[in-house]
């Protein structure tokens, strides 16, 4: 996979934030060296988040937000500072933006105090530090530049980059389970929900992280599983499957070949994994009148048989025998109040980065809701949630 071709869920996501007419929208232009925003002296130009996925020295592959004034006034200001907050969850590193000439105010210390919360490593860029004869950077982490002239623009990217390093531990999909050499057998079923003439995200970075290790990926359909094993030497490492065939994949895999799926290998990597796996339990809890929410990071094309809308309230309607309300989010939209559901059910989140991943989890578990992964609830109403993850020790 070349850098262009990085999926937005892998890049480094980076948020420009602050007060109206502070100049973000000019130094997201100036930083990036394209025109991403639309900018003008009228306060309040910037209505909705700009995304731009991008290739950004010294950062490699990035997503720049340019959002709108977190000062904004009137119901469609109060909408577009909660869009702004919004973006907050999926920040890797966020850019305070103050016009030099006002210094820090009140709203700036409000997000500052948000960063903090978060975790979010931030910068402060005092923008129109022309205008200044005077510049004395008051804080550590503050510098003075000017979308107008460019002074310090290169600075500012290189302390973004070096917060961006700060992220945490290197993750890894599957190769630090396997060693150099091992076969891996990836199920991959082809059905009407498949994209056409190529394999879904996480099918294809699980067989370029195999392929970085050393290992070799075997792929197959379900039907042509038993043979494929059969005509392998030696016992694979491991078998990953989609999640919908497990039940039909654990019933041809021997007990002493580890199994586990694509969506269980992505909870790990972006999200954490314990917390997912005491979720599973709670369907066990589920009552009649319970309301589960569904909730997907991507918008796709909805299919007669989706597993989002159809497949999982079917399956889980089954597996308990009570009478559930579901309710459907996909996207970027995630409600701000969980606690009328008994349950979040989640996709495996590759569209999503690791922080807004793990944002979504950190918010279900500060109001006590069980939150699930689609791969540990399938596991789970397949009797194989334990064989799944025996493979992680």
């Amino acid at each position: 996979m070349g850098l262009n071709e990085v999926s937005s869920g892998e890049r480094i996501h980076i948020g420009f934030f602050g007060m109206r007419n502070a100049g973000k929208s000019s130094l997201v232009n100036a930083f990036t060296g394209q025109k991403l925003s639309v900018v003008s002296d009228v306060k309040g130009t910037t209505t909705d988040p700009v995304r731009k996925a991008m290739e950004l020295l010294p950062l490699g592959p990035v997503v720049i937000i340019d959002t709108p004034g977190i000062d904004d006034e009137g119901t469609l200001g109060e909408m577009r500072v909660q869009k702004a907050k919004e973006i907050l969850a999926k920040t890797d590193v966020a850019v305070l933006v103050c016009d030099a000439t006002k210094g820090v105010s009140d709203y700036d210390e409000s997000l500052i105090a948000i960063f903090a919360e978060k975790k979010i490593p931030y910068v402060i860029a005092f923008n129109k530090s022309d205008l200044l004869s005077d510049k004395k950077e008051s804080r550590d982490n503050a510098v003075y530049v000017s979308a107008l002239t460019g002074e310090n623009i290169d600075r500012l990217k290189n302390t973004v980059a070096a917060l961006s390093k700060e992220k945490g531990e290197k993750r890894y999909i599957v190769s630090d389970l396997i060693n150099e050499g091992d076969v891996v057998v990836l199920v991959t079923p082809i059905d009407e929900s498949a994209p056409k003439g190529r394999l879904i995200l996480p099918q294809q970075q699980t067989i370029r992280d195999i392929l970085d290790k050393g290992g070799i990926a075997l792929t197959v359909q379900t039907n042509q599983l038993e043979s494929a094993l059969n005509s392998l030497k030696e016992k694979p490492r491991i078998v990953i499957t989609d999640s919908q065939a497990f039940g039909r994949v654990s019933d041809i895999v021997p007990e002493d070949i580890p199994l586990t799926s694509f969506s269980i290998l992505f909870a790990r990597y972006k999200g954490e994994l314990k917390s997912l796996v005491d979720g599973a339990d709670a369907i066990d809890k589920l009552s009649d009148g319970d309301k589960v929410l569904i909730s997907e990071g991507c918008t796709h094309h909805r299919q007669c048989n989706d597993i989002g809308t159809v497949k999982m309230p079917g399956w889980i309607k089954k597996y308990t025998g009570k009478d559930i309300t579901f309710e459907f989010t996909s996207g970027g939209e995630f409600p701000e109040d969980l606690s009328a559901y008994a349950l979040v059910v989640h996709c495996g989140g590759c569209m999503l980065n690791e922080r807004e991943m793990k944002s979504r989890q950190e918010k279900a578990m500060s109001e006590a809701v069980p939150m699930v992964n689609y791969g540990m609830a399938i596991a789970k109403m397949n009797g194989i949630l334990k064989r799944s993850l025996r493979v992680f020790g």
